[in-house]
């Protein structure tokens, strides 16, 4: 097994070696909990009161004995927030996109994937067998050349993409991709992993373009993001809910979510539904924290959304921004390649309503510091 340690030894020696930090005692100012729900006092509750009900772990797969009134009563409330007719879960995002992508599209069939869809698109592609094509990142004429060369050879196309894009915080054009799978007849894929709860009102990408649902629209969504739990949905047609169960081995073949946190998710998702404005207070958050953050000597990259990529470049100067920060009290992770791309290393600052307008003042100040004496 010598083999490994020269691997880790070759990743340390890039600066690319991974390591985990403890969260306990910094500032976090790169989770996903965009809405400060994880702990939100009525979340946390509903969670309570149902661990002491129903113990801790589901005990079985959904189609087993996994799934109780809690599941169900999370999927309906997650189709309300997504306006669709049925809802389905998952373990996780990951789980629904390797579940899911497979399921709609197979050997003999196209899928059209964004340059920059996250690792578990990647990944479920690759294990659907389908011809995969990528275009290049928010690049729909690009798109739109592909499906006029493509689509005559194909019964089955599915268009997938990032809504709102994680590492880089811009937003896909769903306007003109649903327009494109429209005038081209395709399946269209949705992760909303990050858009559900900050993009819209709260309800996503679709609310964000005014769009309404239509069948062949699939949305994925997290529970792990701003609902602030741990798991994923599929939401679309009552036919899709059905199929999904019958079909995503990853839904079929893995133990269900615990009882305890379809309590607080579901108690997080109407929060969402309740405070409309939390969205606005975010993009007001976000907005302010990245006024301040353009006057650093490092290239911010803000498109609107909590997610501020601060690009540093070299692997090496990430890491040391990442150590120093650490030591002032604050938790930002570097991002390196093959997250990004070589030579395109930064600080992934998420905004999240857990903050108040000084911490991101106090944190621009302290950043500016360190790059200063660098």
């Amino acid at each position: 097994m010598d083999w490994i340690e020269r691997y880790l030894t070759e990743l340390n020696d890039r600066n690319l070696y991974r390591e985990r930090v403890l969260r306990k005692d910094l500032i976090d100012l790169c989770s996903n909990d965009y809405l400060g729900l994880r702990n939100h006092p009525q979340v946390v509750e509903e969670a309570r009161k149902v661990l002491e009900e129903e113990g801790l772990g589901s005990g079985a797969s959904q189609l087993v004995s996994g799934w109780t009134e809690h599941h169900r009563e999370l999927e309906e409330v997650l189709a309300r927030l997504k306006g669709t007719p049925s809802c389905v879960l998952f373990g996780s995002g990951y789980l629904a996109n390797i579940g899911t992508i497979p399921a709609l599209a197979g050997e003999g069939d196209l899928i059209l994937s964004d340059q920059l869809n996250h690792a578990s698109i990647i990944d479920a592609c690759r294990l659907s067998r389908a011809k995969t094509i990528v275009y290049r990142h928010r690049d729909y004429d690009h798109l739109k050349d592909i499906l006029r060369k493509e689509r005559e050879n194909y019964t089955k196309v599915l268009i997938v993409t990032d809504s709102l894009f994680s590492m880089d915080g811009d937003v896909a054009d769903l306007a003109t991709i649903i327009e494109l799978s429209e005038e081209f007849e395709t399946m269209v894929y949705i992760d909303d992993a990050h858009a559900t709860g900050t993009l819209g009102k709260g309800k996503g990408s679709l609310e964000h373009f005014g769009i309404t649902f239509r069948e062949n629209i699939i949305i994925m969504g997290t529970l792990s993001k701003a609902i602030g739990a741990y798991g994923a949905f599929i939401c679309g047609t009552e036919k899709l809910t059905e199929y999904l169960i019958n079909t995503a081995r990853s839904l079929i073949f893995t133990t269900s979510l615990p009882p305890p946190v379809c309590a607080g998710a579901r108690r997080a998702v109407e929060l969402i539904l309740e405070n409309p404005g939390w969205c606005d207070e975010l993009r007001d958050l976000s907005e302010h924290t990245a006024k301040i953050l353009k006057v650093l000597p490092a290239e911010v990259i803000y498109s609107g959304t909590p997610i501020i990529p601060i690009v540093i470049g070299e692997e090496s100067k990430a890491l040391s921004l990442e150590v120093n920060l650490r030591s002032k009290g604050y938790l930002v992770k570097a991002i390196r390649y093959p997250t990004v791309e070589k030579g395109r290393a930064r600080l992934r600052l998420t905004v999240s309503l857990r903050y108040s307008r000084k911490t991101y003042e106090d944190f621009a100040e302290v950043l500016e510091g360190i790059l200063s004496g660098m």
